[in-house]
């Protein structure tokens, strides 16, 4: 997650270890490298300089305490003042039936971002329905029938070529159906025009929304800010989404939406999945954007992978030393839950990256492969596995006998530092706990 970024402002935090105490000098060559990363990485310019010039305002005033070294108090203050200036976390509006509006460009991600909302309000404890107010994109409303249908969240449809109409129809049906949360999905283009505009303004008098919420594309950078603005003088925008940030994109609409169009960036698109959209929060975004990771996020999303009864489940197997291949497959599918590796790594401090974090997601799948391949025997008691039941896996698995052989010998190993007593097992005994 804004990999390019990030990297570049590591790289001029850690030329700063080497001085003994922060000067002037080398706070304006920090200042001036921190400028040219964030313009790089497509930050508009007076956020930029404004950003950049509080950063230098606060580090000249700063004492410099002698436990921490110079690169240390620079990243605290310029994560500071990127926190200040991504806004305070802004929360879904509340009200019963909540009505959302979801505008944006075509492509920038919305209809996805429907069902990724209504997973997320489902999870509150809410009863959302999809409204497929989008007429003009073909398949627009097959594809949110179907990732609706991945939710498990009823999506409204109508043949009337009429948005308003089918939004006036969306809340009756959502009154008589108990559902307290509407999210619609509305029409987009592949530029602003009047006609997009002015149906949205009509579909937004229909549904007279708590929340009409911009979905902007992380990957447009500056661009995006022009349109919300367009968009904004023909519907009441509450706040912001910016999607694909999982991707390539630079970075720079994350920085420069909020202060900008002074609009709230209420939620972020992580990832591929339903489950990818979270709130957005100003401290643990400043954290991930500077290479500092981001531990509460990444233990939220093992506690939706693994549930209670399954840590306490796997605590007590390590208890009695019963832990076996039938527990290592479920792990490897817990991994799975969790998402790409190269994004899990992504929110350990540091920045951890593998070379080819794809090896790592190959390396998985095979060892899957190779435990599926063995009888529920075999799972249990792998001390089972002579030569000829390792050569009969490796073909089953499509592996060789030497990365059957490898696998065997990284869970022996496993259970064997597994069943010590010690730091590891007290860390167990505490995810059981939820911590």
């Amino acid at each position: 997650m804004l990999e390019q970024l990030s990297d570049r402002l590591q790289a001029i935090f850690k030329n700063l270890r080497g001085f003994g105490r922060l000067s002037e000098n080398n706070i304006a060559d920090a200042c001036r490298e921190i400028r040219m990363a964030l313009l790089e990485a497509d930050v508009n310019f007076s956020v930029a300089r404004d950003l950049v010039e509080k950063t230098r305002a606060r580090a000249l005033g700063q004492e410099v305490l002698s436990s921490i070294t110079p690169g240390q108090q620079m990243v605290k203050v310029f994560q500071d003042e990127l926190s200040t200036m991504l806004g305070q976390p802004a929360p879904i509006a509340a009200g019963s039936p909540l009505r959302i509006l979801l505008c944006g460009l075509q492509g920038s991600g919305k209809t996805t971002t429907a069902a990724k909302l209504a997973l997320l309000l489902k999870k509150q404890g809410r009863h959302p329905l999809l409204v497929a107010a989008d007429l003009q994109r073909p398949a627009a409303v097959l594809q949110l029938q179907q990732l609706g249908a991945q939710a498990d969240v009823p999506v409204f449809s109508d043949t009337t070529t009429d948005p308003a109409s089918l939004v006036r129809a969306a809340l009756a049906h959502a009154a008589s159906h108990s559902r307290n949360a509407v999210i619609v999905d509305t029409a987009g283009r592949t530029d602003i025009d009047q006609t997009l505009l002015a149906q949205l303004t009509a579909v937004e008098t229909a549904l007279k929304p708590q929340e009409t919420l911009f979905v902007a594309d992380a990957a447009l950078g500056q661009k995006s800010v022009d349109i919300v603005r367009a968009f904004a003088a023909s519907a009441r925008i509450t706040g912001l989404i910016l999607t694909r940030l999982d991707g390539d994109a630079r970075g720079g609409a994350a920085i420069s939406m909020r202060h900008v169009t002074g609009l709230p960036i209420k939620l972020l698109g992580t990832g591929e999945k339903l489950a990818d959209l979270e709130p957005m929060d100003p401290g643990r975004l400043a954290g991930r954007i500077l290479g500092m990771g981001d531990i509460v996020a990444l233990v939220e999303k093992a506690q939706e992978a693994a549930s209670l009864d399954d840590m306490e489940r796997l605590e007590e197997r390590f208890r009695k030393r019963q832990f076996d291949m039938e527990d290592l497959l479920a792990q490897f599918r817990q991994m799975r839950r969790l998402g790409p590796m190269e994004n899990l790594l992504g929110m350990l401090p540091g920045g951890v990256k593998l070379p080819d974090s794809r090896l790592a997601e190959d390396r998985l799948r095979r060892s899957e492969a190779i435990i599926l391949s063995m009888t529920p025997q075999e799972r249990r008691k792998p001390d089972l596995l002579n030569a000829r039941r390792r050569q009969r896996i490796a073909r089953g698995s499509g592996t060789t006998v030497a990365q059957v052989n490898e696998l065997l010998n990284q869970f022996g190993a496993m259970k064997k530092m597994l069943q010590k007593q010690g730091p590891l097992k007290k860390m167990l005994a505490r995810m059981g706990k939820g911590f």
